[in-house]
């Protein structure tokens, strides 16, 4: 018998793939550096307090949503329109061309709602969902750039290489399934957003709290079934071998994350067979479901059948579910009306969907979902007039959250009378992951790993705050 995970492989044709099943026949494992120093794994960890939200779904609207157009309504801008922005305005355009002139919205505003929040006409859906939300339209970042806007958002960091946010939360609590990955990724098939994967690296925090992608166009996860023709007691006798060689490779290799991790992806690989065809079976769903969703029209049918696997996987306890759109498609530089249309048109019904059916199921007292983008949008025209935009806008944008512990038909903070700045009860990004953290029960200051001799948080640049103004 080949005494070595090499001389095995290069002897069992189907080496990689008993590798794969090898948790089906061994128990659970805990995956740690050995020697008594700390233990990475994803089983379920108490939180540092009684959280409210349980789960997380991140609608990350990669682009920026122009805040003037969606949520934050500015009758001023139809009263100065067409005139010349003022010396800060001008200077807040990012791209180094003019700046144009005061620019209005395309879109109207109307109270919706017991709660009387006024949306754009731009969101028809989610205006019947006002009094589950609560908007904060005080946000503001640190950069007019995707790139490191991106990062910020993500990872609390303009830089790369810091752990994402949903890291982070599989860090601190783990995973109530063991059986499908703790951190999902739904991003667009017609294109990644900018940085890419980077989005959901786990970076020095070890492999294991990355995000997993899950695919929406043909099989979501590749090479999860076996092959058929394996006799099952020879598929059995491969886990068996293959758990043994791992737990003696582990055992003399301590100090070693990413090999921890690679073993237990390929033992999640194996219990995935049984989970994730039927978390992500959207067949299994009622023909009015799928309607609601936008499954059966095209415009909708993409993001529609994310947001509901997005439902179905922390139905099924996945902590963190990250939803991404096409490349960057709220980028509004120009042709800012049809832009939004096809924008919204994608997104409105889908979401305001998942949030009735989360509602419906009782689901959305334990999850938290989170909506914006890295930055806003400003409020003057950006190119020629008749197809005019408008360029990014970090310094005030609205986003929301809802579920989980929000108090719904909220709002929360303004900007400035044009929608430029952030002047009333300010949210920074930092304020905003620590408000999330606080959600799911963990103290923000408390969550941290230690390296380099310096204990390392997602909120340790600035001084971070819960927003508790929008909390139940």
């Amino acid at each position: 018998m080949p005494s070595s995970r090499r001389e095995f492989f290069s002897r069992l044709t189907d080496g990689l793939h008993g590798a794969a099943l090898a948790a089906l026949a061994a128990p659970a494992v805990t995956f740690g550096n050995g020697g008594g120093s700390p233990v990475f794994d994803l089983k379920p960890k108490a939180p540092h307090f009684p959280g409210k939200a349980k789960a997380v779904i991140h609608l990350f609207m990669n682009g920026g949503p122009s805040q003037v157009d969606l949520f934050d309504p500015k009758p001023t801008l139809n009263r100065l329109a067409g005139t010349a922005p003022s010396r800060e305005l001008s200077f807040a355009i990012s791209n180094g061309k003019e700046a144009g002139t005061i620019m209005p919205s395309p879109y109207t505003f109307k109270k919706h709602g017991k709660s009387g929040i006024e949306l754009s006409s731009a969101l028809p859906h989610l205006a019947e969902c006002v009094d589950d939300i609560a908007v904060i339209r005080s946000m503001y970042g640190e950069h007019a750039n995707h790139e490191p806007a991106l990062f910020l958002m993500h990872s609390g960091r303009t830089i790369a290489s810091r752990p994402s946010i949903g890291s982070w939360v599989t860090y601190g609590l783990g995973s109530e399934n063991q059986n499908l990955p703790a951190y999902v990724v739904l991003d667009d098939p017609k294109g990644l957003p900018i940085n890419g994967i980077s989005n959901w690296q786990s970076a020095w925090l070890p492999p294991i709290y990355q995000g997993t992608r899950f695919r929406t166009e043909g099989a979501p996860v590749l090479n999860l079934q076996p092959r058929a023709e394996i006799p099952t007691p020879l598929v059995e006798a491969e886990r068996n071998l293959i758990s043994k060689l791992d737990a003696a490779h582990r055992g003399s290799r301590p100090y070693q994350p990413e090999l921890d991790a690679r073993i237990s992806s390929y033992e999640l690989a194996a219990r995935m067979q049984m989970a994730a065809s039927d978390a992500l079976d959207l067949n299994q769903e009622s023909e009015a479901t799928r309607e609601a969703y936008g499954l059966n029209d095209e415009a909708t049918r993409s993001y529609g059948k994310r947001c509901l696997m997005a439902r179905r996987l922390v139905e099924r306890g996945v902590r963190f579910v990250q939803l991404y759109i096409e490349s960057q498609i709220f980028d509004s530089h120009g042709d800012l009306k049809n832009s939004l249309d096809y924008a919204c048109g994608k997104t409105d019904k889908p979401i305001a969907a998942l949030l009735k059916d989360l509602k419906q199921r009782g689901l959305l007292d334990s999850t938290l979902v989170m909506y914006g983008g890295e930055f806003g949008r400003l409020p003057m025209s950006q190119g020629p007039v008749k197809s005019a935009g408008r360029d990014h806008g970090p310094n005030g944008f609205s986003i929301w959250m809802a579920g989980g512990g929000v108090k719904g038909g909220t709002v929360y903070g303004a900007t400035d009378d044009l929608g430029f700045k952030a002047v009333e009860n300010t949210v920074s990004v930092h304020d905003f992951h620590a408000t999330m953290l606080h959600l799911l029960g963990m103290n923000h200051r408390d969550l941290a790993l230690e390296r380099h001799g310096l204990k390392e948080r997602l909120t340790d640049q600035f001084p971070a705050r819960v927003v508790k103004e929008i909390l139940v």
